[in-house]
């Protein structure tokens, strides 16, 4: 399952359906969710909606589930395997691996932005939804991928993921993509070969 990114407030899945090519090709279902998006609802209502979108991928496909996102994106498939998730326990355990590209692990430093005016993050919710404030689950393979020519925000937010998680029991990785910046470091996940593509399924 792919989440895309657009800072929880804008874009959805019409936008990156030619990412699945990388997957199928390989011989998996690939599911491309949309979520609401904020100022309408907040983020832990769409942690919900991603949540019950993997479940209903979960519903009509059996085996071993995979998960990456973008951006905010890849903050929705790191929040989906911490403990106390909107995912039960019983789906989390078919999860086993996350890649999160360019993702935003801790919430916090977004609060002193001018887009909070439409995402309304608080203390509560950046402790609550921010996955580099929580535990993850146990046996579950964790990359944070991220462009080398990124923002340095956006490498520093992966390395703290990969770090604090590392550090609480979790197999992870940090992957800096030589030259990719924020906008082309998903374009991988369309080439079969693609490490990007390995680290999701192997």
């Amino acid at each position: 399952m792919f989440v895309h990114g657009g800072y929880w407030m804008r874009l959805d899945k019409s936008f990156w359906s030619h990412l699945a090519q990388g997957p199928i090709a390989r011989g998996h279902a690939v599911a491309m969710p949309s979520y609401r998006l904020c100022p309408e609802v907040g983020l832990a209502d769409i942690s919900a909606d991603v949540a019950q979108a993997i479940a209903r991928a979960m519903d009509e496909v059996g085996g071993p589930v995979a998960l990456t996102g973008h951006s905010a994106g890849g903050h929705l498939v790191s929040r989906m395997i911490c403990r106390g998730a909107p995912l039960s326990p019983e789906r989390q355990a078919r999860i086993t691996s996350v890649v999160s590209i360019s993702g935003l692990h801790d919430l916090r430093p977004l609060q002193r932005t001018a887009m909070n005016d439409t995402l309304h993050i608080d203390d509560a919710t950046a402790a609550r939804e921010g996955p580099a404030l929580l535990v993850p689950v146990d046996g579950i393979k964790v990359t944070a991928w991220v462009g080398g020519a990124e923002r340095n925000e956006f490498r520093r937010q992966a390395q703290l993921l990969a770090n604090i998680w590392s550090g609480l029991g979790a197999s992870t990785a940090y992957v800096e993509a030589p030259d990719r910046h924020h906008f082309d470091v998903i374009d991988e996940l369309a080439d079969a070969d693609s490490e990007l593509v390995k680290a999701l399924i192997g």
